[in-house]
């Protein structure tokens, strides 16, 4: 159980759960392959890299854990992997197989390990059944979507059946940077690719995806939805008042609604004490989570971004656990209401 005691990693990655044998029968992308000197390496949309047993083995993650003070850790389907986004009839029953790893997971770590699911979305239908069954039967808190459908309100209405049904039972989306279905990855930069496009275009992709969902009518048409925006937010932090002046000087009648970016919820994945310190300044502490992205980033978030920030103790508190807590205990009461809900039309 989540606790003041407690330390709650909000973003992180999960292989397991019978991928590692799914992407090893693969030949195209993604897909995991052995160089000649032994090393197995994933060779992803963007390249490749080595995948040691921090990507697939949760006993090492958990050893981590232990190691940096970690009490809980949400697991998430590897999205920007693009496994989910495979014709349906290839993968559905791998996602499915997963999705029940995460729940067993759960159960045997006694709630440490918390899983954030995958649907094949190449089939809608088949997500939204299996949207449903991950919330109703295995109570999993939600599921990973690629961000690409949410760089526009056009792209993103083309994922409203799912949104519908995630609004059913409740739900936590993570919007993690990811390509859509069909999509092909965007033109490599020619020089500094690691900086160019894991950092700068990163963190702009995720400023346009919080735009999208507050600008829009989900947070209304949506309201049992809890939606995640990584790396706190992107560059918003630091260009919400350019964006609120190009309001004000250019649509006086129509402010920028900056409120609205307080009702998404944020994690610190990969960034440190400053960055956190201007998110909290901006969307309050009660809307921003401790991350890792583990085990692409390794650092403790815990001791890297809050012990040295310009918090409150009460702040602190709040990115290190409460927030987390107190977002999982809304879903699973939303959870249970519409359960008794279906009891009584049986």
């Amino acid at each position: 159980m989540i606790s003041d005691k407690s330390r709650v990693d909000m973003h992180s990655h999960f292989y397991g759960g019978g991928l590692v044998d799914t992407l090893k029968a693969r030949t195209k992308r993604p897909y995991l392959r052995e160089r000649e000197d032994g090393v197995t390496v994933m060779v992803a949309m963007n390249g490749e890299f080595p995948f040691t047993d921090h990507y697939h083995d949760p006993a090492v993650g958990l050893a981590e854990m232990r190691i940096q003070g970690l009490t809980h850790r949400l697991i998430t389907f590897p999205g920007a992997l693009g496994v989910d986004l495979l014709p349906a009839d290839e993968i559905a029953d791998a996602i499915t197989s997963y999705n029940d790893h995460l729940e067993k997971l759960n159960a045997q770590t006694n709630g440490v390990l918390i899983g954030l699911a995958g649907v094949p979305l190449d089939d809608l239908d088949l997500a939204c059944a299996e949207l449903r069954r991950i919330r109703r039967d295995l109570g999993l808190p939600g599921i990973i979507l690629p961000s690409n459908y949410f760089n526009s309100l056009a792209e993103a209405d083309t994922l409203r059946p799912l949104l519908s049904a995630a609004n059913e039972y409740g739900c936590h989306i993570m919007l993690h940077p990811g390509l859509k279905v069909g999509q092909e990855p965007p033109p490599r930069q020619a020089d500094f690719m690691q900086y160019r496009l894991s950092a700068v275009d990163l963190q702009s992709s995720a400023s346009q995806v919080a735009l999208t969902v507050i600008l829009s009518d989900m947070l209304d048409t949506y309201p049992n939805v809890s939606f995640q925006v990584v790396n706190l937010g992107g560059t918003l932090p630091f260009i919400f008042e350019r964006i609120e002046s190009i309001a004000r000087h250019r649509n006086p009648e129509e402010p920028f609604p900056t409120d609205r970016l307080r009702r998404l919820w944020y994690d610190s994945a990969s960034l440190g004490p400053r960055a956190l310190e201007s998110a909290v300044k901006l969307f309050g502490a009660d809307r921003i989570m401790l991350g890792s992205d583990y085990p692409i980033f390794k650092d403790d978030p815990y001791s890297h971004a809050v012990v040295p920030s310009d918090l409150t103790d009460e702040e602190k508190a709040q990115v290190t656990w409460k927030t987390a807590a107190d977002l999982f205990e809304r879903l699973e009461g939303l959870r249970q209401k519409q359960i008794a809900h279906d009891a009584k039309q049986r």
